[in-house]
């Protein structure tokens, strides 16, 4: 083989291994745009078929009203719709008409399209010819309700739940004008309805959360590398904006701000408690972050832990080793606790009283995550509440459900002369089809050293 057909051929293996991993480990893990509405669309197709229909037979729902105006949408409509939506088309209703088994749901939508052929588009040009534009959609709407005569017609209005509420005063008060006594008497808050179609996962996601999760994690450890924090000189503002720019140069984005925060010997972990104070990061010191992502309606929250290592010291001090793994601990107690038919407050309860009996001074603060960061379904604790949570604390976990792992304790390090330290983690783990519970990927164990 002659010397330039091998440049070549190694040139366009280098090309190659380019094209596949990406400037930076993470890209590998981030399909193109198109790709990934294809795919999104996928999931709204089996989610609006497979799973809505049972959870409106579970609540005997016969028709469910998404009722939206542009810029005002409910908390569920994104998740009803194709992704190539990105608000309701001036008013948008999405009506569901339950037909039975055999027929299955008529879905309908009154403004917008057919969201890739989901919906029926439904459309009266004479009606909207007579009348003003805004009342045209309520008396198609009376009109699809008449013709179908359904027996309960659920509206998404609850004091409890923010998923469940996405009906706007002004659309109820519209509806109700529209809709009249007789059909006002069918009206029923099936407030679970949103709440547990937000919060069930299909198995088809599993392996792009696994990849968007690869990326939440990959991020984390350059950010408590050497690569961004230079002892002396970093300050804990310049991680944080360190982090949102690389979520924006990979074309995720940042479901809240992250924060990062220090502790360090012979300093109050209060002194450092700021959002806006701006400190150097030093050697010695603790780190902790908090970082979530979001691509393709899905969102990750984690919260690792880093140490900047002395000029002397090749590992963590034992007694900081120590307090991860009692947070390692803890975790291990909420995650045997998690299982389908127990409500969220139970599961704290159960926990605590483990936590208690193994003298961990911790406190459990856990979420769903999903379609949002934090989620639709039963929260476990919350971080300034080590108490029954009245309504969602009593939702009861169901199978398919991510939940966040989120958690804290304290505890002395002799190395700090007593003083005590904080680690709060946070990862996210998958609660499947058979009620068993997993990491999403491998927890932390050790800390991120900055050499």
């Amino acid at each position: 083989m002659g010397r330039a057909k091998k440049l070549f051929i190694l040139l366009a293996l280098l090309i190659f291994v380019n094209l596949i991993f990406g400037a930076n480990p993470e890209e590998r893990f981030i399909p193109p745009l198109k790709k990934q509405a294809e795919i999104q669309q996928e999931w709204l197709k089996i989610r609006l078929e497979k799973v809505l229909p049972d959870l409106m037979r579970r609540y005997g729902v016969s028709m469910w009203l998404v009722i939206c105006r542009e810029y005002n949408e409910d908390p569920v409509f994104f998740s009803l719709v194709s992704p190539n939506t990105f608000s309701a088309r001036r008013r948008t209703i999405l009506v569901f008409y339950d037909r039975g088994p055999e027929k299955g749901i008529e879905r309908l939508a009154l403004g917008g399209g057919s969201h890739g052929g989901l919906y029926k588009v439904f459309r009266d040009p004479e009606t909207e010819k007579r009348e003003l534009w805004g009342e045209s959609q309520w008396i198609l709407l009376k009109k699809i309700i008449e013709e179908r005569n359904p027996s309960t017609i659920a509206v998404n209005i609850s004091r409890t739940h923010a998923f469940s509420d996405g009906l706007s005063a002004g659309e109820w008060e519209a509806l109700q004008d529209t809709l009249g006594e007789k059909w006002l008497k069918r009206i029923v808050r099936a407030e679970l309805l949103s709440v547990e179609y937000l919060s069930t996962r299909i198995p088809e996601m599993e392996p792009y959360y696994e990849n968007l999760m690869r990326v939440a994690h990959s991020l984390i450890k350059r950010a408590l590398s050497s690569e961004v924090i230079k002892p002396g000189k970093t300050t804990n503002m310049d991680v944080i904006w360190w982090l949102r720019e690389k979520a924006k140069e990979l074309g995720v984005k940042v479901w809240f701000q992250p924060t990062f925060t220090i502790q360090r010997k012979g300093i109050k972990r209060e002194d450092f408690l700021s959002e806006t104070k701006e400190i150097t990061i030093q050697k010695g010191d603790l780190l902790h972050v908090d970082f979530g992502i979001t691509l393709m309606g899905l969102n990750t929250d984690t919260q690792h832990m880093g140490y900047v290592l002395r000029d002397n010291e090749k590992s963590v001090p034992e007694g900081i080793k120590k307090a991860l793994s009692l947070s390692n601990r803890l975790q291990d107690i909420v995650m045997e606790r998690i299982r389908p038919g127990r409500t969220g407050n139970e599961i704290l309860e159960d926990s605590l009283n483990a936590m208690r009996k193994e003298k961990i001074n911790g406190s459990i603060y856990c979420h769903t995550v999903g379609d949002h960061g934090h989620g639709a379904g039963p929260i476990i604790g919350l971080w300034d509440r080590q108490e029954r949570i009245p309504g969602k604390g009593d939702l009861i976990v169901l199978p398919n459900t991510w939940f966040s792992i989120e958690l804290s304790i304290t505890t002395n390090v002799p190395e700090w002369d007593g003083q005590e330290v904080w680690i709060g983690q946070e990862e996210d783990a998958i609660l499947d089809s058979q009620g068993k519970i997993r990491w999403v990927l491998e927890r932390q164990k050790e800390f991120h050293l900055i050499k």
